[in-house]
């Protein structure tokens, strides 16, 4: 069961030479889910980045299981969870839609930047993200 899942369909450009998505396109598809998750849970990336908060990948693991090729239906399961204070984590799996196979297990590792360059996620932010109301 996943906190959120997002839909795609391979497009013939995103295949390399042997037929199959380049490794380096899940990595866009994993972008926008996560981009996607900020909007489902009430959080505008553009508009943190007003703010003076930036939202950054500190560690990306992937690991390849099955290839997609065109015309292929997907989608990407999303889990959100605090890591500690200043670092979050998104368990990420796509799944082919056609039989539910797991191509690419994804375990992202990020944090929030300031104005100053120094790490920090404000207790609001880290609210909404895990999906609560942040207690004044």
């Amino acid at each position: 069961m996943y906190q959120y899942t997002e839909h795609f369909k391979v497009r013939d450009y995103e295949c390399d030479l042997q037929g199959i998505v380049n490794n380096a396109v899940y990595q866009n598809y994993l972008e926008h889910a996560r981009h996607e998750f900020l909007l489902y849970r009430g959080v505008d990336f553009a508009d943190l980045a007003r703010q003076g908060v930036n939202l950054v990948v500190i560690r990306a693991e992937l690991d390849y299981k099955r290839p997609l090729t065109s015309g292929d239906e997907f989608y990407v399961g999303v889990n959100f969870s605090m890591r500690d204070r200043v670092r979050f984590q998104f368990e990420q799996i796509i799944h082919r839609r056609d039989d539910d196979v797991v191509c690419v297990q994804a375990m992202i590792t990020g944090t929030g930047m300031n104005e100053r360059g120094r790490p920090s996620i404000p207790r609001d932010l880290a609210a909404k993200l895990m999906g609560q109301t942040a207690s004044v």
